[in-house]
């Protein structure tokens, strides 16, 4: 009979340096349930994604009966060892973690190129902080790469002395895996499975210590448990604290964290505060949001209370959300004498993520109000203008602040008369620092094995670094069609026309369709007018109140050439790059929020199939609703009796109650 010693630790954090009188040992078979720890429970096994490794213990196994002789193909079927019965184990990068359940810990497996993305640009960002700190990052993988530093904050005395400390001390190598007493110490604040902690110790070079915290005992359990299967101890330790009460403690200058991972399910606006804070002096700063109804204009009283600034329901309202929550951040920043440097900032599938660098320093701290600027929005139209919140000048060797002067546009719009919507203020600066995204991008497309989302990160970051920087928001193609009821142009025939015009544009990652440009919306409206001549719409079937008659009813200032130019097909488009994925699988979209006990809704899918089509399906023929039972007979308030349009069949009452 095979035979394994399970060793249960009775603490928040799993250390060597527990009291022997915290631990217990039992000896049991491969059937026994050891789950003591943090009340771990045995449940179904996690339904994973087709490409990922998934592998579960037989849970009816026997334990005293004699254990047969396997044959070659049944023991690679086998369990790995460690396993309880009932444990499922998800295989993503280098790390193996263990599920107990589907219904105990959060995790969805389509954001695995957040994860891989997370890892490229910690690894970039360790890379150059750790060059500062005499220490020499290495990546499995990897050809040798000449380190550039990131940090703009050092003078030039500064950089003399470090050079001269670099001179005396000899270079420190730091390799994955490995603790590094100069390295980076990182703070994962909602780490539910530990996946991603688990994969910054096993794939990131130069890290000091990996902090894993989750409110959950049950999580942090399974942590803690996850850290010693992957033999990470030496660098990770699990937490079971308040994520915001963990940052508020570790405000202290020599406390502070270097990476900060915030990855909440909805809005993180609750942690922002403490995370401020709780960030080193050019740290790094990683948020997540997931709350994209309300910060795409669904709600935007809600999206003003939690982030304070006000959403659009336009077509850019996923660049919109980018610069929202570096709004806030910046805002928050701001109170403690801190200001924000983003150095990426992308919109992916259901959520949007942001890397920034906080610093310090009272005078750039003034820059913020010039830094951020309303929207007014045309609900005709759709063109859009800016209004800085504030207004600073250059005077010799000092700088001027002073009220912004406004508003950019009058009363109705000048296009199509309509009125405006104000939206805002969100962070008008660019949202990337492109030589920072230069190097993510050289590092993954030149070591492709490392990430298996190394095509979509190439294609994503690609087109990054072709966005305008100083341009925000965008158009898409489509709407302006639209707008005016018109055939739409090829996208490379618009683009070819703006550049023609002396403009500048490009595309954007977050819309296949958007057309970032410097030009004008009287510009933009021009091209359209050509267009339209060239391919003319009915003009006597358009209304004179409406918008597309008023822009038409103009002629256009200046004649627009569609000749396609050499320069308008940007490189990612050419090399047929990754850059918008398909649905990678049914379902794909944010799982369910886990409940107060720590598990997670399990008829999420059954209740989305049951809605499918409802608006589309309607029933209209009165006798196919007795398939159906009544709510009021359950309830026993129906008055109808046999007249009622709805089945008192005790059995299909019964049946909805089961599901």
């Amino acid at each position: 009979m095979l035979v394994r010693t399970v060793p249960l630790i009775i603490c928040h954090h799993l250390r060597h340096s527990c009291a022997p009188s915290t631990r217990r040992i039992f000896r049991c078979s491969v059937g026994c349930v050891v789950a003591a720890s943090r009340g771990l429970t045995s449940m179904e096994p996690l339904k994973a994604a087709q490409d990922l490794e998934v592998s579960t213990t037989n849970p009816s196994s026997t334990p005293t009966s004699p254990m047969p002789t396997d044959t070659p193909a049944e023991q690679d079927k086998a369990a790995p060892a460690g396993l309880l019965p009932g444990e499922t184990v998800v295989k993503e990068g280098k790390a193996t973690i263990l599920f107990p359940s589907a219904n105990e810990v959060f995790y969805n497996p389509v954001q695995e190129f957040n994860r891989d993305l997370t890892c490229a640009v910690i690894t970039e960002f360790a890379r150059d902080v750790l060059a500062q700190r005499g220490v020499k990052v290495v990546v499995p993988g990897e050809k040798e790469r000449v380190v550039v530093s990131l940090s703009e904050e050092t003078n030039e005395a500064d950089a003399q002395m470090e050079e001269k400390n670099g001179a005396e001390e000899p270079t420190v190598t730091a390799t994955v895996g490995e603790k590094c007493e100069r390295g980076l110490r990182v703070l994962e604040g909602l780490a539910a499975s530990g996946l991603r902690s688990v994969r910054f110790a096993l794939e990131i070079p130069g890290l000091q210590s990996v902090t894993a915290n989750d409110f959950s005992t049950k999580a942090a359990a399974l942590i803690a448990r996850n850290a010693q299967y992957n033999k990470v101890n030496h660098l990770l330790q699990a937490s079971c604290r308040d994520a915001s009460m963990l940052m508020y403690e570790m405000r202290g200058k020599k406390e502070r964290y270097d990476v900060i991972d915030l990855d909440p399910y909805g809005s993180p606006t609750s942690f922002l505060d403490a995370a401020v804070q709780a960030v080193s002096e050019g740290g790094l700063l990683c948020v997540t949001c997931t709350d994209m109804a309300v910060m795409a204009g669904n709600s935007g009283e809600t999206c003003y209370s939690k982030y304070g600034s006000v959403s659009i329901k336009a077509k850019y309202c996923h660049e919109m959300a980018l610069r929202i929550i570096l709004h806030s951040l910046d805002q928050r920043a701001g109170v403690y004498q801190r200001y924000i440097r983003p150095l990426l900032s992308v919109s992916v599938d259901f959520y949007i993520r942001v890397f920034v660098r906080v610093f310090t320093g009272q005078a750039t701290v003034k820059n913020s109000a010039s830094k951020q600027a309303l929207v007014y929005n045309c609900v005709g139209c759709g063109s859009f203008h800016f209004q800085r919140m504030g207004r600073r000048t250059s005077n010799g060797k000092h700088m001027k602040y002073s009220a912004a002067t406004g508003p950019p546009v009058g009363p109705q719009c000048e296009h199509c008369g309509q009125r405006h919507q104000l939206g805002g203020p969100i962070w008008a600066e660019p949202i990337h620092d492109f030589s920072f995204v230069q190097k993510v991008l050289s590092a993954v497309s030149g070591n492709p094995s490392r990430f298996g989302t190394s095509k979509r990160i190439e294609g994503m970051l690609s087109m990054v670094t072709e966005e305008l920087e100083d341009v925000p928001l965008y158009y898409t193609v489509d709407s302006l069609s639209s707008m005016i009821h018109c055939n739409t142009p090829p996208l490379l025939q618009f683009r070819s026309a703006l550049l023609h015009a002396g403009h500048r544009v490009s595309l954007s990652h977050a819309c296949k369709n958007a057309v970032k440009t410097d030009a004008p919306p009287a510009a933009i409206w021009d091209i359209m007018r050509c267009w339209e001549k060239a391919n003319p719409v009915k003009r006597e079937k358009l209304s004179e109140t409406s918008p597309a008659f008023k822009i038409l009813s103009t002629e256009p200032s200046q004649e627009a050439c569609f000749t396609v130019r050499e320069d308008a097909n940007p490189q990612s488009r050419k090399r047929h790059l990754t850059r918008f994925q398909e649905n990678p699988q049914a379902f794909w979209g944010p799982k369910a929020r886990a409940n107060s006990g720590g598990g997670i809704s399990s008829d999420l899918q059954d209740r989305r199939k049951k809605c499918q089509n409802k608006r589309k399906n309607q029933i209209t023929d009165s006798s196919q609703l007795k398939n159906f039972p009544c709510k009021k007979f359950k309830q026993g308030t129906c008055d109808h009796g046999d007249k009622c349009c709805y089945s008192h069949d005790p059995k299909q009452t019964s049946e909805e109650k089961t599901e």
